[in-house]
């Protein structure tokens, strides 16, 4: 976070068209809560501002991440667990546009969000024209998507799980957290056994997605009593879940409570066709044998 002006009574937006920024990315800015004054979040593109005015501006600091495929529209990661898609909020921490926009430049982005604790296959367009319509995709269920989760409690059928999901509007704390409701948004998976562990208790589940909704997966999987191991926000008390987010937890009393240091949840491939061409981008990623590794259920 760098400060950028000192001001007496200049409204933000007028602020940043000073400093070369155009109306369309001065309201990004300040919708994606780059913009303080003080240590306050600027919300309104006409709020007054008065003293020292800062902007969040990120530098790229790759560690070296490579593409697990490319072509001339697009390309594909394996996101670690625990990386973000994007910078969140006032962290400006390593994500995973660290590693996008030093290869390809600020044009580049993801078209589709993968949680901080979910790992796998990341899709990222070249260009602006190519992400509108790899997003417009997404959006339309055009693309088809398997990820992997290893659950507590044993199943031994496959089963499609189909509500409504939506979060807390009034929520004050885990604002992000998802609930079932009756007037939210459609969401459907359908979940595959791939194997039993009888001796641990858990299950490994393939989950194939039908529709797109936030923590759908991990939301549904609480919802038939067979959460993912190692979820720190459905199947924990709120109070953890606050102090996970808080980063109070420590590894040692975070594999106590859920069952693993991460959440055994992956991204395994996209499916898809893109401008006359049929992609299927998979995983490098050996999930079910670093999951084996690290469930700690049973022990």
């Amino acid at each position: 976070m760098k400060k950028i002006a000192f001001v007496n009574g200049e409204k933000a937006y007028q602020i940043l068209l000073n400093l070369g920024y155009k109306m369309s990315q001065a309201q990004k800015l300040i919708d994606k809560k780059r913009l303080f004054n003080f240590d306050e979040i600027v919300t309104s593109k006409n709020q007054i501002l008065n003293g020292d005015v800062f902007l969040i501006d990120y530098e790229c600091e790759p560690k070296g991440l490579e593409p697990i495929f490319e072509d001339e529209y697009l390309a594909a990661y394996d996101k670690p667990s625990g990386v973000l898609t994007h910078p969140n909020g006032r962290n400006s921490l390593y994500s995973m546009n660290d590693e996008i926009w030093s290869k390809f430049g600020r044009d580049a982005s993801v078209v589709h969000r993968l949680d901080k604790e979910t790992s796998g296959v990341l899709l990222v367009a070249k260009n602006k024209t190519v992400e509108k319509e790899l997003k417009l995709k997404f959006q339309n269920l055009e693309v088809k998507k398997t990820y992997f989760a290893m659950v507590r409690g044993i199943l031994k059928e496959n089963f499609i799980v189909e509500n409504f999901l939506d979060i807390d509007k009034n929520a004050v704390s885990l604002k992000n957290k998802v609930y079932i409701k009756n007037n939210g948004k459609f969401a459907k998976t359908e979940f595959e056994v791939v194997q039993i562990y009888e001796n641990l208790g858990i299950t490994l589940l393939r989950c194939l997605p039908k529709t797109g909704r936030q923590h759908q997966i991990r939301v549904q999987l609480f919802h038939v009593k067979h959460e993912a191991i190692g979820d720190t926000l459905y199947g924990v008390s709120d109070e953890f879940a606050s102090e996970f987010l808080d980063e109070k937890v420590s590894v040692e009393s975070r594999v106590k409570t859920t069952g693993a240091k991460r959440l055994l949840l992956h991204s395994q491939s996209l499916e898809f066709e893109f401008r006359g061409k049929n992609y299927l981008i998979t995983s490098k990623f050996d999930a079910k044998k670093e999951f084996e590794k690290l469930v700690h259920f049973g022990e």
